[in-house]
């Protein structure tokens, strides 16, 4: 393929990602606009909300103000002062990751990966910054800056990361670029170590994020009665509580995260004051949205086991990547590469859940719900200390269980 139908290719990939993104709130509030409104309001209104919905759910700040005259009718005067809404939906950026890899590994088949890639990523850039402009008006601003930085920034990872895989796939085993050639150069004992740290950190968050997704869906079944009845006091239509019910979707991996948190030991807030965690809960007014209603209300009997999850998770990891780190090490791990192994598991586990419990909380309205989500600080600082530990304990016990012949 020649370069200008790559450039062409790539552009069309990312214009295509963005559209999928703005078109899911879309269709749902414009299926509203037809349904509920009978072609009433203008529908740039409907268009606006869905922008700036994909927009919250790259982490882009969006700042309401409700109108004053409104506000006076309500007989609420200081609700006419700007709300900043920070908290992501993290469905969109997850979705926009995973059309992101789609859309690189696409990019790589043409065997422009540099040039494909590049026009791409400036392609979205520049689509993100084109939407954000049209959804600016005085009643609902997002951020200009980060309009522009933050879709593009998760759109550039899912790209990255399928350009990579695409070469991995057609050229196994090869070196591929200068990171790996620079790695490969490092001494085979830092190498192992470094592989090792990686391999236990985040397989330990995986297996955590494993446990809460299944812990979420068990809450669901047992708490679906309370939803049902949050659902019949809003009184939706079909077509609004099917668009109540996507956005609520777009929040699931808030959840899981909030989960995860929950199993590392500090848990979360909804409204300020309040926590949930696996040593207590105190909550108090939380707003009608149903899937709300699967949040425990008091404390949870035997509910602090739960922090043996990130542990046994932990152990279980360090027991897994044993193997391969004493074969690089021609069969010797010592008591010094188990602790450098198990304090940079520690610290990789500690700052990718640390990022996830910080993507996933924020601002989502006024008063006490300014404070929503876990302090990123504790669960990474907790989550660092649980798994070094555990790791630590896995890579020792590991080291004694019996060889096979």
């Amino acid at each position: 393929m020649t370069r200008r139908l790559t450039v062409l290719f790539a552009t069309l990939e990312a214009l295509l990602v963005a559209a999928i993104g703005v078109a899911i709130p879309l269709v749902a509030l414009t299926a509203i606009w037809v349904g509920h409104f009978g072609f009433g309001p203008d529908w740039t209104v409907f268009w606006r909300a869905s922008v700036d919905v994909w927009l919250l759910g790259h982490g882009v700040d969006v700042t309401f103000t409700l109108d004053p005259s409104i506000a006076v009718a309500l007989g609420l005067p200081a609700a006419g002062d700007p709300v900043k809404i920070t908290i992501a939906l993290l469905g969109f950026a997850l979705l926009t990751l995973l059309l992101g890899a789609r859309a690189g590994g696409r990019v790589a088949e043409t065997g422009h990966r540099l040039l494909g890639g590049c026009a791409a990523f400036v392609a979205f850039a520049v689509v993100s910054l084109i939407i954000t402009l049209s959804a600016l008006h005085p009643l609902a601003r997002p951020s200009l800056w980060q309009g522009i930085i933050l879709p593009a920034g998760v759109f550039g990872v899912g790209l990255v990361i399928g350009v990579v895989r695409a070469g991995r796939d057609r050229h196994p085993g090869a070196g591929g670029s200068s990171v790996r050639d620079w790695i490969d150069d490092w001494r085979p004992d830092v190498r192992a170590g470094v592989v090792a740290s990686f391999k236990a950190g985040i397989g330990a968050v995986a297996v955590t994020a494993a446990v809460a997704s299944v812990l979420i869906a068990v809450l669901f079944v047992v708490h679906f009665t309370e939803m049902i009845g949050l659902y019949e006091t809003l009184h939706t239509e079909v077509i609004g509580g099917v668009a109540l019910t996507a956005g609520q979707v777009a929040v699931l991996p808030n959840l899981v995260i909030w989960a995860m948190s929950w199993l590392i030991g500090p848990g979360f807030a909804i409204g300020a004051g309040s926590h949930v965690s696996a040593l207590g809960t105190a909550l108090g007014p939380l707003p009608a949205i149903p899937v709300l209603g699967a949040l425990p209300t008091s404390d949870l009997p035997f509910g602090f086991v739960g922090i043996l999850v990130p542990v046994v998770a932990a152990f279980l990891t360090g027991v897994a990547v044993r193997p391969a780190l004493a074969r690089a090490l021609d069969g010797y791990v010592s008591a010094r590469v188990v602790v450098v192994v198990a304090v940079g598991s520690g610290l990789v586990g500690g700052l990718l859940l640390g990022f996830l419990a910080a993507a996933s909380g924020g601002s989502a309205g006024p008063g006490r719900l300014a404070v929503v989500g876990p302090d990123p600080i504790a669960v990474g600082l907790i989550a660092a200390l649980e798994f070094a530990v555990a790791t630590a304990i896995g890579l020792a016990a590991a080291g004694r269980l019996p060889r096979r012949r």
